[in-house]
Protein backbone atom coordinates (compact mmCIF):
# COMPACT_ATOMS: atom_id res chain seq x y z
CA UNK A 1 0.00 0.00 0.00
CA UNK A 2 1.23 3.50 -0.76
CA UNK A 3 -0.36 5.56 2.50
CA UNK A 4 -0.15 9.65 1.93
CA UNK A 5 -0.10 11.13 5.57
CA UNK A 6 -1.12 15.07 5.56
CA UNK A 7 0.83 16.59 8.41
CA UNK A 8 0.31 19.98 9.43
CA UNK A 9 2.96 21.97 11.78
CA UNK A 10 1.27 24.18 14.47
CA UNK A 11 1.78 26.49 17.83
CA UNK A 12 3.02 24.23 20.45
CA UNK A 13 0.48 24.21 23.13
CA UNK A 14 2.48 25.73 26.06
CA UNK A 15 3.39 28.70 23.92
CA UNK A 16 2.21 31.78 25.29
CA UNK A 17 -0.10 33.72 22.09
CA UNK A 18 0.25 37.32 21.32
CA UNK A 19 -2.02 39.02 18.61
CA UNK A 20 -0.51 40.28 15.75
CA UNK A 21 -0.81 44.17 15.25
CA UNK A 22 -3.68 43.93 12.53
CA UNK A 23 -5.50 41.60 15.48
CA UNK A 24 -6.14 38.63 12.05
CA UNK A 25 -3.78 35.99 13.87
CA UNK A 26 -1.45 35.39 16.24
CA UNK A 27 2.41 36.63 16.42
CA UNK A 28 4.44 33.46 15.28
CA UNK A 29 8.00 35.34 15.38
CA UNK A 30 8.91 34.15 18.89
CA UNK A 31 6.70 31.18 19.28
CA UNK A 32 7.88 27.09 19.05
CA UNK A 33 6.10 24.70 16.85
CA UNK A 34 4.83 21.06 16.41
CA UNK A 35 2.97 18.16 14.63
CA UNK A 36 -0.89 18.84 15.31
CA UNK A 37 -2.09 15.93 17.44
CA UNK A 38 -4.88 14.44 15.39
CA UNK A 39 -1.93 14.40 12.67
CA UNK A 40 0.66 11.86 15.17
CA UNK A 41 -2.37 9.53 15.60
CA UNK A 42 -3.11 9.29 11.68
CA UNK A 43 0.72 8.65 11.14
CA UNK A 44 0.68 6.71 13.64
CA UNK A 45 -1.87 4.30 11.98
CA UNK A 46 -0.50 4.80 8.56
CA UNK A 47 3.28 2.87 9.76
CA UNK A 48 1.08 0.15 11.24
CA UNK A 49 -0.70 -0.23 8.22
CA UNK A 50 2.32 -0.25 6.47
CA UNK A 51 3.97 -3.13 9.33
CA UNK A 52 0.98 -4.96 8.54
CA UNK A 53 0.55 -4.86 4.87
CA UNK A 54 3.76 -3.32 3.31
CA UNK A 55 4.04 -0.74 1.31
CA UNK A 56 5.10 3.05 1.57
CA UNK A 57 3.95 5.84 4.20
CA UNK A 58 4.43 9.58 2.23
CA UNK A 59 4.25 12.90 4.34
CA UNK A 60 2.64 15.77 2.83
CA UNK A 61 3.14 19.14 4.17
CA UNK A 62 2.13 22.11 3.70
CA UNK A 63 3.66 25.55 5.62
CA UNK A 64 7.13 27.37 5.20
CA UNK A 65 10.96 26.07 5.91
CA UNK A 66 10.04 25.52 9.42
CA UNK A 67 8.08 22.93 9.20
CA UNK A 68 10.77 20.58 7.84
CA UNK A 69 11.35 20.45 11.93
CA UNK A 70 7.86 18.56 11.61
CA UNK A 71 8.25 16.67 8.40
CA UNK A 72 11.97 15.11 9.84
CA UNK A 73 10.05 13.97 13.00
CA UNK A 74 7.67 12.17 10.92
CA UNK A 75 10.07 10.54 8.78
CA UNK A 76 12.86 9.70 12.29
CA UNK A 77 9.39 7.49 13.43
CA UNK A 78 9.18 5.31 10.22
CA UNK A 79 7.64 7.71 7.34
CA UNK A 80 9.63 7.07 4.18
CA UNK A 81 9.69 10.09 2.46
CA UNK A 82 8.26 13.38 2.26
CA UNK A 83 6.47 16.20 0.20
CA UNK A 84 6.90 19.72 1.38
CA UNK A 85 4.79 22.25 -0.13
CA UNK A 86 6.99 25.22 0.68
CA UNK A 87 6.32 28.71 -1.21
CA UNK A 88 5.33 32.08 -0.46
CA UNK A 89 1.86 32.16 -2.19
CA UNK A 90 1.14 28.89 0.30
CA UNK A 91 0.68 31.82 3.30
CA UNK A 92 -2.77 32.93 4.90
CA UNK A 93 -4.32 30.08 2.49
CA UNK A 94 -8.18 28.65 4.36
CA UNK A 95 -9.16 25.52 4.51
CA UNK A 96 -10.46 25.22 0.59
CA UNK A 97 -6.73 26.60 -0.63
CA UNK A 98 -4.55 24.20 1.42
CA UNK A 99 -6.88 21.23 0.01
CA UNK A 100 -6.34 22.42 -3.64
CA UNK A 101 -2.62 22.60 -3.05
CA UNK A 102 -2.71 19.49 -1.07
CA UNK A 103 -5.11 17.65 -4.18
CA UNK A 104 -2.25 18.68 -6.82
CA UNK A 105 0.50 16.79 -4.90
CA UNK A 106 -1.15 14.12 -3.73
CA UNK A 107 -3.13 13.39 -7.05
CA UNK A 108 0.60 12.55 -8.56
CA UNK A 109 1.74 9.83 -5.94
CA UNK A 110 -1.29 7.73 -7.30
CA UNK A 111 -1.97 6.57 -3.20
CA UNK A 112 -4.04 3.64 -2.24
CA UNK A 113 -5.01 5.69 1.03
CA UNK A 114 -4.80 9.18 2.29
CA UNK A 115 -4.92 9.49 6.04
CA UNK A 116 -5.45 12.85 7.69
CA UNK A 117 -5.94 14.13 11.31
CA UNK A 118 -9.75 14.83 12.21
CA UNK A 119 -8.94 18.85 12.68
CA UNK A 120 -6.27 21.28 13.09
CA UNK A 121 -5.05 22.33 16.37
CA UNK A 122 -4.52 25.93 15.68
CA UNK A 123 -8.26 26.62 13.42
CA UNK A 124 -10.09 23.60 14.39
CA UNK A 125 -11.83 23.52 11.29
CA UNK A 126 -12.47 20.43 10.30
CA UNK A 127 -12.68 21.03 6.42
CA UNK A 128 -9.42 20.14 5.12
CA UNK A 129 -9.39 16.74 4.93
CA UNK A 130 -12.92 16.33 3.45
CA UNK A 131 -12.75 18.71 0.50
CA UNK A 132 -9.45 17.15 0.09
CA UNK A 133 -10.82 13.53 -0.77
CA UNK A 134 -13.93 15.01 -2.92
CA UNK A 135 -11.10 16.84 -4.72
CA UNK A 136 -9.20 13.89 -5.48
CA UNK A 137 -12.58 12.28 -5.87
CA UNK A 138 -12.14 9.54 -3.37
CA UNK A 139 -15.02 7.59 -0.85
CA UNK A 140 -14.36 9.50 2.37
CA UNK A 141 -15.11 8.91 6.01
CA UNK A 142 -14.62 11.01 9.51
CA UNK A 143 -13.71 10.94 13.04
CA UNK A 144 -12.11 7.30 12.51
CA UNK A 145 -11.07 5.05 15.78
CA UNK A 146 -10.27 1.95 13.56
CA UNK A 147 -9.43 0.68 10.13
CA UNK A 148 -9.05 -2.49 8.85
CA UNK A 149 -7.79 -3.55 5.61
CA UNK A 150 -9.08 -6.54 3.35
CA UNK A 151 -7.89 -6.31 -0.21
CA UNK A 152 -9.29 -3.78 -2.27
CA UNK A 153 -11.98 -2.84 0.72
CA UNK A 154 -11.64 -0.94 3.68
CA UNK A 155 -13.90 -1.36 7.21
CA UNK A 156 -13.30 1.36 9.46
CA UNK A 157 -15.22 2.13 12.65
CA UNK A 158 -16.45 5.67 13.09
CA UNK A 159 -16.91 7.41 16.92
CA UNK A 160 -20.35 8.68 17.06
CA UNK A 161 -21.64 11.10 20.00
CA UNK A 162 -22.91 9.33 23.52
CA UNK A 163 -20.18 6.41 23.43
CA UNK A 164 -22.01 4.74 19.86
CA UNK A 165 -19.77 3.91 17.19
CA UNK A 166 -20.56 3.15 13.29
CA UNK A 167 -18.77 0.82 11.56
CA UNK A 168 -18.53 1.52 7.61
CA UNK A 169 -17.09 -0.31 4.56
CA UNK A 170 -15.80 1.57 1.40
CA UNK A 171 -13.98 0.88 -1.25
CA UNK A 172 -9.81 1.88 -2.14
CA UNK A 173 -8.36 4.11 -2.82
CA UNK A 174 -10.09 6.35 0.13
CA UNK A 175 -9.57 9.16 2.27
CA UNK A 176 -9.88 8.66 6.20
CA UNK A 177 -9.86 11.60 8.61
CA UNK A 178 -8.53 9.97 11.74
CA UNK A 179 -9.79 10.85 15.39
CA UNK A 180 -6.95 11.46 18.25
CA UNK A 181 -6.91 8.14 20.61
CA UNK A 182 -7.45 5.29 17.60
CA UNK A 183 -4.04 4.32 19.03
CA UNK A 184 -0.49 5.10 21.46
CA UNK A 185 1.90 6.81 18.70
CA UNK A 186 5.51 5.50 19.08
CA UNK A 187 8.44 7.82 19.88
CA UNK A 188 11.24 8.16 17.78
CA UNK A 189 14.40 6.01 17.87
CA UNK A 190 18.00 7.16 17.82
CA UNK A 191 18.52 4.90 14.13
CA UNK A 192 15.19 6.58 12.86
CA UNK A 193 16.55 9.94 13.67
CA UNK A 194 19.55 9.28 11.75
CA UNK A 195 17.66 7.28 9.08
CA UNK A 196 15.89 10.62 8.51
CA UNK A 197 18.97 11.93 7.49
CA UNK A 198 19.05 10.34 3.99
CA UNK A 199 14.98 10.03 3.75
CA UNK A 200 14.10 12.24 0.31
CA UNK A 201 12.40 15.43 1.40
CA UNK A 202 10.58 16.76 -1.99
CA UNK A 203 10.27 20.84 -2.19
CA UNK A 204 7.18 21.61 -4.53
CA UNK A 205 6.38 25.16 -5.37
CA UNK A 206 2.76 26.41 -6.57
CA UNK A 207 4.48 26.75 -9.99
CA UNK A 208 5.33 22.97 -9.57
CA UNK A 209 1.79 21.99 -9.11
CA UNK A 210 0.37 24.04 -11.91
CA UNK A 211 -1.17 26.42 -9.38
CA UNK A 212 -2.04 30.11 -10.13
CA UNK A 213 -3.21 32.68 -7.80
CA UNK A 214 -6.74 32.51 -8.66
CA UNK A 215 -7.02 28.61 -7.85
CA UNK A 216 -5.76 29.70 -4.39
CA UNK A 217 -7.81 33.08 -3.80
CA UNK A 218 -9.21 32.53 -0.58
CA UNK A 219 -13.13 32.10 0.19
CA UNK A 220 -13.23 33.18 3.67
CA UNK A 221 -11.66 35.26 5.85
CA UNK A 222 -10.91 36.03 9.41
CA UNK A 223 -11.86 39.68 10.67
CA UNK A 224 -10.70 39.62 14.02
CA UNK A 225 -9.42 37.22 16.60
CA UNK A 226 -9.17 38.32 19.90
CA UNK A 227 -9.09 36.71 23.73
CA UNK A 228 -11.96 35.98 25.39
CA UNK A 229 -12.98 38.53 27.45
CA UNK A 230 -13.57 37.47 31.48
CA UNK A 231 -17.12 38.68 32.40
CA UNK A 232 -17.87 36.13 35.39
CA UNK A 233 -17.20 37.26 38.87
CA UNK A 234 -17.51 36.05 42.25
CA UNK A 235 -19.13 38.03 45.21
CA UNK A 236 -19.13 37.14 48.59
CA UNK A 237 -22.24 37.97 50.32
CA UNK A 238 -21.86 38.87 54.56
CA UNK A 239 -23.77 39.33 57.21
CA UNK A 240 -26.13 36.58 59.29
CA UNK A 241 -27.34 33.96 58.11
CA UNK A 242 -30.97 35.86 57.94
CA UNK A 243 -28.90 38.35 55.85
CA UNK A 244 -27.44 36.72 53.42
CA UNK A 245 -30.26 35.24 52.41
CA UNK A 246 -32.10 38.38 51.70
CA UNK A 247 -29.29 39.76 49.95
CA UNK A 248 -29.27 36.83 47.91
CA UNK A 249 -32.86 37.19 47.15
CA UNK A 250 -32.52 40.46 46.07
CA UNK A 251 -29.71 39.42 43.55
CA UNK A 252 -31.45 36.35 42.12
CA UNK A 253 -34.78 39.15 41.52
CA UNK A 254 -32.96 42.37 40.46
CA UNK A 255 -29.63 41.21 38.61
CA UNK A 256 -30.48 37.72 37.77
CA UNK A 257 -34.00 37.80 36.91
CA UNK A 258 -34.78 34.19 37.81
CA UNK A 259 -37.60 34.89 40.55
Amino acid sequence: MKIIVCLKQVPARDSILKLNKTGTWIESADISFEINEPDIYALEEALRLKEKHGGEVVIACLGPARAQQSIKEALAKGADRALHLDDLKFENLDAHGVARALARAVEKEKPDLVLTGLQSDDFGFAQTGVILAEMLALPHSTIIMEIQVSGQRLRVKRELEAGWFQWIEMPLPALLAVQSGINKPRYATLKGIMAAKTKQIQKLTAADLGLAPEDLAPRQKSLKIYFPIKKVKTEFLQGSAKEIAAQLVDKLRSEARVI
